[in-house]
């Protein structure tokens, strides 16, 4: 890892068509508009989904760094992030972010040090602890013999 601070840069341009292209170094370009609440087409990345993308990102990330360090063993993590997009004393902000995380274990993984896991994760991500709106998650550990077992 280098040293912080570390800096990150996108450009964001538009011409005449409603889509504004994003470009960052040595990254694919990304055609962005305004979601279909805002009176976009609804069929590109906008801000408001790229901003709840890099939050579902942040935690799998987060989780994949805690599971290595604390020795967790697992076999799959879907992680699915829903955002509350409101007005508050008239101003429009995210209030709210539920993150469901659902994480397959391998056969003998103790169920409560990876729940453990996933709460340190949600703890550490980078860009819920950049944000204002609350976070709350609600995890899901499945174990081979307890498939389809909700703990």
């Amino acid at each position: 890892m280098q040293d912080f601070p570390h800096h990150y840069r996108v450009t964001a341009s538009e011409g005449a068509a409603p889509t504004v292209l994003l470009e960052s170094d040595r990254l694919p370009s990304l055609p962005s508009a305004a979601p279909a609440q805002f009176g976009g087409p609804g069929d590109r990345w906008s801000p408001e989904t790229l901003l709840v993308a890099a939050v579902a990102d942040c935690f799998v990330l987060t989780f994949r760094a805690v599971a290595s360090a604390s020795k967790v063993s697992w076999t799959t993590l879907t992680c699915e992030v829903d955002g509350t997009l409101d007005r508050v004393d008239r101003v429009t902000q995210f209030t709210r972010f539920d993150i469901r995380a659902r994480l397959s274990v391998s056969a003998g993984t103790d169920e409560s040090f990876a729940r453990r896991a996933l709460e340190k994760a949600e703890r550490g991500c980078l860009i819920t602890n950049s944000l204002k709106a609350s976070v709350h998650l609600h995890a899901e550990v499945l174990a081979p013999e307890l498939a389809g077992v909700r703990l």
